[in-house]
């Protein structure tokens, strides 16, 4: 077997020098970050695992119809829930250098990965990684040139690229707080002189953080990409439909190695978003509800009347079903007359029972409950986006000082340090097995 190449090291490299970054905020470090705070700051952030983090980073991005879901479980009928089709899957864990030896010899023509080569930016790599290797997405105008620019670079070209691409940078760091980056640029501090102290390999694998990487099935295989190693790596031709079968046993193997009741890691589909779909349903629903009355017209002009003597209540049921433009439901005239009828709709408008013409009206009205009701889920969940990320956003520093003063002066302070202290200490021992 070949000597194993040496990786480059792109968790920890780069950045700007400590005069740049280490003295990049003089003032009060509890103060909220700025704008300008943040344009001028060289890093990248830390961002969770919440969807609505990258839902809300997408839409900024300006990608169209693409959601990130939890997964829960890798269960066959948990993946049911995930919108279809699933674009790739993102996976959270503590990153450990094991598949050196089955990555490709170089990125495959075709595939778009890129390296990690900033700190903290793994989070947009990851969705790049899987946004970028899907065709028929609609990436917005800055993505697209960046992806047509970065098309003929190398993995690590394209990861500087991202680093330095201030559209990305600034979309990533809008959910950088002050302490994010006193931070950031503090464990770059301690990583520098931590190298010079020690030139083990040892070193630096014992300090391994967390690390989204992603799953992608493109070009007729399903890929490993992460930004940490050097080149992609193949998990074997698409054998089916359901492509995720075949990377669940590779995000499993990675479970596993956490001991019971750890939860080191998270999974998230990349899905294509439903709404736009259930909008167009609906309109076309409309539109079929529309054509169903001008022939009932036709064939009996009195038939609301002939309805509501054979029901007593189809007239109220009818105000409450859409006909027309409803900014509510965001479905307006235009999305209403593109609408296609389908074949089977056209078929029963050419019967001249009123029977067999109402039945069919009374069907689509139903069908329109189910579908109002979905686009108002859908609704309020890009709303909850907005407000988890708005949440997530806010620079709470002065409060939490304002807190800590408070119990300081309250002779709290001490005594509630001390016991974080014994209770970590504690759970040391614990971990250690002493």
């Amino acid at each position: 077997m070949a000597e194993r190449p040496k990786r480059r090291r792109v968790v920890k490299s780069g950045g700007p020098s400590k005069k740049h970054r280490f003295n990049a905020f003089p003032e009060d470090p509890s103060a909220p970050a700025t704008a300008e705070d943040r344009i001028r700051w060289k890093g990248f952030c830390e961002i969770e695992s919440d969807p609505a983090f990258f839902n809300v980073m997408l839409r900024d991005f300006g990608v169209k119809n693409v959601r990130v879901q939890e997964v829960v479980s890798l269960d066959p009928e948990m993946l049911g829930f995930l919108h279809r089709p699933i674009y790739g899957l993102i996976f959270l864990f503590r990153w450990r250098d094991e598949d050196a030896d089955k990555q490709e010899a170089s990125c495959p023509e075709g595939i778009w990965f890129a390296n990690q080569t900033v700190n903290n930016a793994c989070a947009s790599v990851a969705l790049l990684n899987i946004i970028n290797n899907v065709p028929e997405l609609d990436l917005g105008d800055h993505l697209e040139q960046f992806k047509n620019f970065t098309a003929d670079f190398t993995p690590a070209l394209r990861g500087d690229a991202i680093g330095n691409y201030e559209f990305v940078k600034t979309i990533h760091n809008s959910f950088a707080r002050k302490m994010d980056m006193l931070n950031a640029d503090l464990q770059l501090k301690n990583d520098a002189c931590s190298r010079k102290k020690s030139k083990t390999k040892s070193s630096d694998e014992d300090d391994a953080g967390f690390h989204f990487i992603a799953f992608v099935p493109t070009r007729g295989r399903v890929w490993k990409l992460d930004g940490l190693e050097r080149q992609p790596q193949s998990l074997g031709s698409i054998e089916c439909d359901d492509w995720v079968r075949q990377v669940a046993p590779e995000i499993e193997s990675r479970m596993a190695q956490y001991e019971e009741g750890q939860i080191e890691f998270a999974i998230m589909g990349v899905v294509r978003e439903p709404l736009a779909a259930l909008v167009a349903a609906l309109a076309e629903n409309v539109k079929s509800i529309n054509v169903l009355v001008q022939r009932l017209g036709q064939v009996k002009p009195d038939w609301e009347d002939f309805l509501s003597e054979s029901t007593g209540n189809s007239k109220a049921a009818s105000h409450e079903t859409i006909v027309g433009p409803c900014e509510q439901y965001q479905l307006y005239a235009d999305t209403i007359d593109r609408a296609e009828l389908s074949p089977e709709l056209q078929r029963r408008l050419e019967s001249d029972g009123v029977i067999e013409l109402l039945t069919a009206r009374e069907e689509f009205a139903a069908a329109q409950v189910g579908l109002r009701a979905s686009i108002r889920d859908e609704t309020k969940a890009f709303r909850t986006d907005n407000e988890r990320a708005a949440s997530r956003r806010n620079d709470k520093g002065l409060l939490a000082k304002g807190l800590l003063q408070v119990l300081d002066r309250m002779d709290k302070l001490k005594s509630i340090m001390e016991c974080e202290v014994e209770i970590t200490s504690k759970a040391s021992v614990v971990e250690d097995g002493i």
